[in-house]
């Protein structure tokens, strides 16, 4: 038992280092040789835990996304209000990769480095997550409605507004995770829900709450 700790142990430490060399250099820019002076694991050794370069972005890769959805089902299991969901999945989202930096720039930007069945089962996984976020989505219609919105298009920008989070948060002067995450979630709630836009004078408040999502949209895409 404690063989096999140690040798998970192991594995944390070379990945860990990986994603910090995959984040500085780029995938294409390192060398399995430059892991093994980060990590301080020879080289020779550094091999026997993993056999090339794709193994390590693949587990990298695989590692935070079975974390970030074990434990975004276990804290789901203990919230029934839709809203509150939405706050969870937030939350989860943000408090992990502020918490691994690394991970987070590789995942965004290394996405198409992987190839054949790495990349199938990475896609696996990022599907099921998206499924999960869109569950989480669709649960506030049952509770006050939300605008008529594409859930897909909801959902992808939600994604869109936290993972890139890490391109600009700094700990010295923005919010730690959970008051980050709080108000992500208000500002994404207070853009799907009906009652967030009132009715402008001249009784264009109709055709107002028609063009929302649109210029919502917009604004994502030119920010």
């Amino acid at each position: 038992m404690r063989k096999q700790q140690n040798h998970q142990e192991r594995v944390q430490h070379i990945l860990r280092h990986a994603a910090q060399v995959f984040r500085e250099r780029g995938y294409e820019g390192a060398s399995i040789r430059q892991i093994s002076r980060s990590s301080g694991v020879a080289l020779s050794s550094l091999y026997y835990y993993c056999r090339s370069k794709q193994e390590l972005l693949y587990r990298i890769e695989i590692l935070a996304f079975t974390q970030i959805l074990d434990r975004l089902e276990a804290r789901l299991a203990a919230a029934r209000d839709p809203g509150e969901r939405l706050r969870v999945l937030v939350r989860n989202h943000l408090e992990y990769f502020l918490e691994h930096p690394d991970q987070m720039k590789v995942m965004a930007h290394e996405e198409e480095s992987l190839a054949g069945a790495y990349r199938k089962e990475v896609a696996e996984i990022k599907r099921r997550y998206y499924r999960k976020a869109l569950e989480v989505f669709e649960g506030l219609g049952g509770k006050g409605g939300v605008r008529r919105v594409s859930p897909r298009v909801a959902v992808l920008s939600l994604f869109g507004m936290m993972n890139w989070v890490y391109t600009w948060h700094r700990a010295q002067i923005d919010p730690a995770a959970g008051e980050l995450a709080e108000m992500i979630s208000n500002l994404f709630l207070e853009g799907v829900r009906p009652e967030a836009i009132p009715p402008a004078a001249g009784g264009n408040g109709r055709r107002l709450r028609r063009l929302a999502p649109v210029r919502a949209g917009a604004a994502r895409a030119n920010s």
